[in-house]
């Protein structure tokens, strides 16, 4: 069987105030892209110059940065779905080098794919006075998309930047991009076509 992806509209140039927005690097961490991870996502390494560059305009236009991890017990239910990964305080937990946080920046430890599940990031986007949330980083099907649409069903602007996302398969990108963009009402655009004014 043959399936024809719909047309996914591309918003091409974004600006969005920096007092505004929040940028998300969602589980850019050892185990997903580190290639010694235990579920390395083979793009996710390509994406980390986009990434960088996206973070540095970020932090210079004063937006707020939340890194999300994976952060799962030793005996994590999610095992039984995926192989053990992102144990908690364990090397593959941490947000890979290149993408350090600073020690300023908020670290979501989340049990699930949504990065609002059980943790406090719509309670610190609100304080923050966020009206819209840049999303970037792995795994573009799973907790990127689940994160993304939790933002957008808590009425936050959703922007993807697509060069800045990973996915298992292409299949999963283009998933993932539809979800987005079609049932979230979210903008897909390019790292190079963002700004933070």
């Amino acid at each position: 069987m043959k399936i024809d992806v719909p047309d996914i509209e591309r918003a091409g140039r974004v600006e969005l105030p920096a007092a505004q927005t929040a940028l998300i690097v969602v589980d850019m961490q050892n185990d997903f892209a580190h290639p010694e991870g235990a579920l390395f996502v083979p793009d996710a390494q390509k994406t980390i110059p986009a990434i960088r560059a996206l973070l540095e305009r970020a932090r210079a236009a004063g937006a707020r940065v939340v890194f999300t991890q994976d952060w799962h017990s030793e005996d994590d239910p999610e095992f039984a779905i995926w192989p053990r990964h992102a144990v908690a305080g364990s090397w593959g937990a941490e947000v890979v080098t290149e993408l350090e946080p600073l020690p300023s920046e908020t670290r979501i430890r989340k049990l699930r794919y949504d990065a609002f599940y059980g943790t406090p990031l719509e309670h610190l986007l609100r304080l923050w006075g966020v009206r819209n949330v840049v999303v970037v980083g792995t795994v573009a099907n799973i907790c990127v998309l689940h994160t993304a649409g939790s933002a957008a069903l808590r009425w936050f602007g959703v922007v993807v930047a697509e060069d800045g996302l990973s996915a298992i398969t292409p299949f999963d990108m283009q998933a993932a991009l539809r979800q987005i963009s079609f049932l979230y009402r979210g903008r897909i655009t390019s790292t190079g076509e963002l700004s933070f004014v």
